[in-house]
């Protein structure tokens, strides 16, 4: 069985599950691990240096004309002849939707399974984990996966409790400019770390949230992990956020809780990439409790600290 994954998460999930031998193309975005996969998907932005304010003037300007910021290497999946593609219906700027997969697949010679991965939350997240083993004839391997997975979520409940944690006020950022809100499986991401998002919109998508909106609700965290950016990324658009009245009455600035974190944790529906945000968020919120360490520790840096160690060298 050959498979073709439009979706970076498919990808992440195919190897996190061992099932990488059955790949055979990705997207120009898919993970480290499929480095040496045929790229098949290619978008307009690739190897660019946009800033947040011009990436979301490409888009919008994109999605007015009705045209794709992405485009499929036609010749390369007619010659892999896939038997499975697994694409998403989530978001047209985060990756390929079904639309242009399915215009793409029409072309073939060889029709594949489409399988469209397309979660709200996150229990859909695992789903889908579910969902791609299936469609290989692995679905054991799932769920022996996912059991895994359970087990680190159980464990931070299990200390929250512990610890009558008390929930934590917090905001998530999916962009800086403009400024969006998170959605989808991210509210319960931060809920099962023992927090809180009144500005978010849960199982649905973010949206452009007004600055005065934010001040207002006064995060005591606040967590800045815009989509595609990893943490160097973002502190080259910080200032886009400290010029802005009120930045220095936040709760969270106040108290250094401001984090920076690298966006696969949120943005990248992998179950895997999830549960390392779901850790992350619990030792942004309850750094008495909990301590990172491994990968997990590398994947976000306190805003304040990370500020005076440039200030210092």
């Amino acid at each position: 069985m050959k498979v073709v994954s439009f979706l970076p998460a498919a990808t992440k999930m195919i190897y996190d599950m061992g099932l990488q031998d059955y790949l055979y193309g990705v997207t120009f975005e898919c993970p480290k691990e499929a480095a040496d996969q045929p790229k098949v998907v290619r978008c307009i932005l690739e190897g660019k240096n946009y800033s947040s304010i011009e990436i979301d003037r490409i888009f919008s300007a994109s999605k007015a004309q009705g045209k794709s910021l992405y485009w499929v290497d036609d010749a390369l999946l007619e010659s892999i002849a896939p038997d499975v593609v697994f694409t998403q219906d989530i978001c047209e700027v985060c990756n390929i939707d079904t639309v242009c997969t399915e215009t793409a697949v029409m072309k073939l010679s060889k029709q594949p399974l489409l399988v469209p991965l397309s979660p709200n939350n996150l229990q859909d997240v695992f789903e889908c984990a579910i969902t791609i083993a299936r469609a290989l004839g692995k679905e054991e391997v799932a769920f022996a996966y996912l059991a895994r997975l359970q087990q680190k979520t159980d464990q931070i409940l299990d200390q929250l409790r512990e610890n009558r944690s008390p929930l934590k006020r917090v905001m998530l950022m999916e962009w800086i400019e403009p400024i969006y809100n998170c959605g989808h499986w991210i509210p319960f991401q931060i809920a099962a770390a023992g927090g809180v998002d009144m500005l978010s919109n849960p199982a649905g998508d973010s949206i452009v949230t007004p600055w005065e909106k934010i001040v207002k609700y006064n995060p005591e965290v606040l967590v800045i992990a815009p989509c595609g950016f990893d943490q160097k990324r973002s502190l080259e658009e910080m200032s886009l956020l400290t010029a802005k009245a009120g930045w220095e009455t936040l709760e969270a600035v106040k108290n250094n809780q401001v984090y920076i974190a690298d966006f696969d944790m949120f943005t990248q529906p992998s179950i895997g990439t999830l549960i390392e945000g779901i850790e992350a968020l619990a030792c942004m919120f309850h750094p008495r409790i909990f301590k990172a360490d491994g990968n997990v520790a590398k994947k976000f840096i306190n805003y304040t600290q990370s500020v005076q160690s440039l200030q210092s060298v």
